[in-house]
């Protein structure tokens, strides 16, 4: 699943996931472009190990859950990288809480977080991807929002990640024609120790019926599919890389 000469971006790309998803494709062959909100030191150790291992790679500060920032961010990468193909939107807070618990506060900041930020990148790429006529856009849900599932204590959550579902397979509909796709990829919990593969395939975990702890990688390997050229009859879909977890 080669991605040479092809140009990602990857939204909360410094840490976690979003470190694992931009290693994933630059390992692949992209030229990559992390963006993070305030974690700097986090940003350039990511940037740093990226380079030692011979992937062409920025990372670019920007709080997209401003527009105007949003799409300052893409035309960024697009100066520097002459181009952009993929995107891959990382960013999404998550908060414990019920709904009577909740403040609209929080709720609209899991929301902007989760959904507007995804919305305002998809809005700023769009017009590059159309140019070329090819474009990868990737969005990080959570298991079982294809379901709109329901789950006590994480409402605002919940609603905000079936809201990315419903945004992209809209998405998916309206820009097939123009050579991009668009798929959601939802990952179950993953340790903040952040387990390598190996690690995981020697350990059980009954809460996943494979029988195994999911990792970082697995997801980054499903993202990678999405993104490549194996994928390109393959628009507004939800891949649960669970383990089996909540079917």
């Amino acid at each position: 699943m080669s991605l040479r000469n092809r140009v990602a971006l990857v939204t909360g790309g410094s840490r976690g996931i979003g470190r694992g998803i931009a290693t994933r494709l630059g390992q692949d062959g992209a030229r990559i472009a992390i963006a993070y909100r305030s974690n700097k030191v986090a940003a350039q150790q990511t940037l740093r190990q990226m380079q030692a291992v011979g992937v062409e790679c920025v990372a670019v500060e920007s709080d997209i859950s401003d527009p105007a920032r949003a799409g300052q961010l893409v035309k960024t990468v697009v100066e520097r990288f002459g181009r952009l193909d993929i995107v891959v939107n990382n960013v999404g807070d998550f908060r414990w809480g019920t709904v009577s618990e909740s403040s609209l506060e929080d709720w609209q900041g899991i929301f902007v977080s989760n959904v507007l930020t995804a919305l305002y990148v998809c809005r700023a790429v769009l017009p590059h991807m159309r140019k070329g006529r090819w474009g990868r856009i990737i969005n990080l849900g959570a298991v079982g929002a294809e379901r709109a599932f329901g789950q006590a204590k994480i409402s605002a959550y919940a609603a905000a990640k079936a809201a990315v579902v419903a945004l992209s397979r809209s998405l998916a509909l309206e820009e097939a024609k123009n050579g991009i796709t668009v798929n959601v990829v939802n990952p179950s919990s993953i340790d903040e120790n952040e387990l390598t593969l190996s690690e995981a395939r020697s350990m059980r975990d009954a809460r996943f019926p494979i029988g195994r702890p999911p990792t970082v990688e697995d997801v980054a390997a499903t993202v990678a599919f999405f993104a490549s050229e194996a994928a390109e009859y393959v628009t507004g879909q939800v891949m649960n890389v669970s383990g089996g977890w909540m079917l």
